[in-house]
């Protein structure tokens, strides 16, 4: 029985496995295959990753501790163990990004004339320009704020760039009589200060200066793709913010504070408006982490730790810049260089699905399977501003998990509603980070004429689903699509997901008793093909694996594989386990976390782990079964995540057309191919796949190509069309019996 798999021995702590998945990402910026600013910024990309993972994930943790919660995670960790082992192991990752920050990242790009600058390190041109640039620019935006008997430390917001400094009164300086002073005591004749390097400690003062966030981070300077830091700008000139003290040293720091929004929605009747609550609360939650320079002044630090109430363990002193997510920008302001960053590609739309023709006829001749970025996400807007602008919509039924901040998919949701069309949208106001997008996005659309709803007491709606009902010649019809992701225009160009459009009968009643869970009391007695979280997901997959078990154990061959961005239940995990321990091969595909060991002697060497982390975000999620010659898969909005699985309304769906579903199953074929940007896990952790003497094959890079063929293959269609007619005119005039007769005349008009 898979029960026996239980040991926390078997499983690898999620936290723990999640810094492992960073450090996958961290890879990249030092694979000298990836374009040099494309480095950058997946440097970049490792801070904002841990700068989220420390606002939720640790916070939790520390949440846990302060109750004095001992039980175990499925490794057998209480979160006391977690949160030390947690910091032990980013203190090394951090201390390898800026090792790569220093040796590799900056010194190439400064080989290539792309150059990030000191003080030091400024002509007189470039010195002359930040000075002015601080005074006409930042000088009337900065904010002094001062600790002392009359002012309180002040609230240092989550990830704010902050400069800290302490100083004390210039004796050189003769104040007058009256003139307030950094303490708000009245001046008075004193006898002069000792000198800097004899300070007393009560005579020095803190102050903290915030980094506009209005302003770029990186400052262009004189001279081609020259740069210096906001912060080391500031500080140059912060004397002048002090006028009468001497500045006696800075330092730039950043707090990551306890962001995960807490709202208990069984004791509201409004969801919305606790929403806007918790996010006015939050920016008051317990710091997790406090980043400071390496070289920080002792005092400074001192003061820094008493007044932010942080640990030892908590503290991250950085060898470089602090905060490196100004990295991720850093592509956009370099001028030229194209060759240093990815070649871009333009994705493919089917014709069938442009703004030419018409959607919902060729939905109804066959189901589309759409891949992006590789398929442009143009095709899932045009399906929603078509049936907004068809007067033979009636109905369009859709939720929004993640939106961009100018969604057209928005914009056509309330066209449709101001056309007199009935427009339901469930917005998640709970979606991580975009709360407060998601409640001016159900705001906007509630003005606009659509029915808002918010989901569901207690649990997140992640699924992806969009139902539009249409009254065709024949009576009415429900067309969908059903995807992996978000309906986020911005993100559909980096993250990989898959989508299906359908009006399968079957899935379009599932699909409106799905909704009418969501929009009111109903509870469907059964689904004939949608499989809904919570609880019927982990029901199907358990179902599914049981299957495969069985025919494994009749002695004929049996596979699942399955594409996830994390794999951490517990109980489908110890599944899976059992599975390979009775003959049946498991293909994962896991980009992020992974509690599976596959090194256990019970499981036969019949599991396989690869994670592919590259220039897009693998975000789709594919779940395939075969047997018996038999073939079966599903795409779904879940991870193999107890949050999935058991807090969150989520949907899975087969592919089940001839042509659509050898697409999704090509699809992992070619993944599971990669060698390139894959790893493949090793006990309980990931390492590069050794090729040996095999062509290099980079999946992303497979179908970037496809799209690159197809649009091609498009571009000469269009070419044929145009030269046919004309071909056929100079036909048409040597050859009489061409001459065509009928009813019309030559401009079409009837005789």
């Amino acid at each position: 029985m898979y029960k026996d798999f239980y040991k926390p021995e078997n499983y690898v702590n999620r936290e723990l496995s999640w810094i492992d998945f960073n450090g996958r990402v961290l890879g990249e910026a030092t694979d000298m295959s990836n374009p040099l600013l494309e480095r950058a910024n997946f440097l970049g990309i490792t801070q904002s990753n841990v700068d989220e993972f420390f606002m939720i994930r640790v916070a939790s943790l520390h949440k846990l501790a302060a109750a004095n919660v001992t039980t175990t995670d499925a490794s057998g960790l209480t979160p006391e163990e977690q949160l030390n082992a947690v910091n032990k192991k980013e203190h090394r990752m951090v201390k390898e990004r800026y090792e790569i920050y220093n040796q590799q990242v900056i010194p190439q790009l400064a080989g290539q004339n792309i150059n990030i600058l000191h003080i030091n390190d400024l002509d007189e041109k470039q010195y002359e320009f930040i000075k002015r640039y601080f005074n006409d620019e930042l000088m009337p935006v900065l904010t002094p704020m001062a600790d002392d008997s009359s002012r309180p430390f002040p609230l240092i917001s989550n990830s704010s760039l902050n400069i800290a400094i302490s100083l004390r009164r210039d004796p050189a300086s003769q104040q007058h009589h009256g003139h307030e002073t950094l303490e708000g005591d009245q001046e008075v004749d004193r006898p002069q200060a000792e000198p800097h390097d004899d300070r007393k400690e009560a005579d020095i003062k803190f102050a903290t200066v915030r980094v506009p966030e209005i302003y770029k981070r990186l400052v262009r300077l004189p001279g081609e793709n020259n740069f210096i830091l906001i912060d080391e700008l500031i500080k140059e000139f912060l004397k002048q913010l002090f006028p009468g003290y001497q500045i006696l040293a800075t330092a730039t720091y950043r707090v990551m504070r306890d962001m995960d929004l807490d709202v208990a929605e069984e004791d509201t009747s409004d969801l919305l408006r606790a929403v806007k609550h918790q996010l006015r609360e939050r920016e008051h939650g317990q710091v997790m982490r406090l980043e400071v320079e390496h070289d920080i002044d002792s005092w400074l630090e001192d003061q820094l730790i008493d007044n932010l109430h942080v640990s030892e363990r908590s503290i991250y002193r950085v060898n470089g810049p602090v905060d490196l997510t100004f990295l991720k920008k850093l592509s956009g302001m370099v001028d030229g260089h194209d060759d240093l960053r990815y070649k871009p590609f333009k994705s493919y739309l089917n014709p069938a699905l442009d703004m030419e023709h018409d959607i919902f006829a060729a939905i109804r001749q066959r189901d589309y399977l759409v891949q992006h970025p590789y398929d442009n996400f143009a095709a899932v807007a045009n399906f929603i501003h078509q049936a907004a602008i068809d007067p033979c919509v009636l109905a369009i039924k859709m939720t929004l998990y993640r939106v961009s901040g100018n969604s057209p998919i928005i914009k056509y949701l309330g066209m449709a509603a101001q056309q007199g069309k009935q427009v339901t949208v469930l917005v998640e106001v709970k979606a991580r980070f975009d709360e407060q997008n998601n409640v001016r996005w159900a705001q906007r659309l509630e003005q606009m004429g659509c029915h808002v709803i918010y989901g569901l007491v207690g649990l997140k709606t992640h699924c992806k689903v969009a139902l539009v009902i249409r009254r065709d010649e024949d009576g009415l019809r429900r067309y969908m699509h059903l995807g992996t992701g978000n309906y986020n225009d911005v993100t559909a160009h980096f993250y990989t997901d898959m989508g299906m459009f359908t009006c399968d009968h079957e899935l379009g009643v599932d699909m409106t008793n799905l909704f009418n869970m969501l929009s009111g009391f109903a509870r469907p007695p059964y689904f004939y093909q949608l499989r809904v979280s919570p609880d019927g997901i982990r029901e199907f997959i358990n179902q599914k694996i049981d299957e495969q078990i069985a025919v494994a154990k009749s002695g004929n061959p049996a596979l699942i594989r399955m594409k996830m961005n994390s794999l951490s239940d517990k109980q489908i995990i110890a599944h899976l386990y059992d599975a390979a321990a009775n003959g049946v091969k498991i293909q994962l595909i896991v980009r992020g976390i992974t509690c599976l060991r596959n090194d256990l002697p019970e499981l036969h060497g019949n599991i396989e782990v690869h994670s592919i982390v590259g220039r897009f975000l693998e975000h789709s999620r594919i779940y395939y079964f075969e047997s018996n010659g038999h073939q079966e898969i599903y795409l779904a909005s879940a991870d193999m995540m107890t949050r999935n699985l058991n807090r969150r309304v989520e949907e899975l769906f087969p592919v089940r057309q001839d042509d659509t579903k050898a697409r999704a199953i090509h699809i992992f074929d070619t993944m599971w191919k990669d060698n390139v940007k894959a790893r493949v896990l090793v006990g309980d952790h990931y390492e590069r796949i050794d090729r040996g003497e095999d062509a290099p094959f980079s999946s992303q890079d497979y179908f970037v190509k496809e799209a690159v063929s197809l649009n091609k293959e498009e571009t000469n269609k269009e070419k044929a069309k145009r030269h046919f007619p004309t071909v056929f005119e100079t036909l048409s005039k040597h050859v009489p019996s061409l001459h065509l007769k009928g009813k019309g005349d030559a401009n079409g008009k009837e005789e």
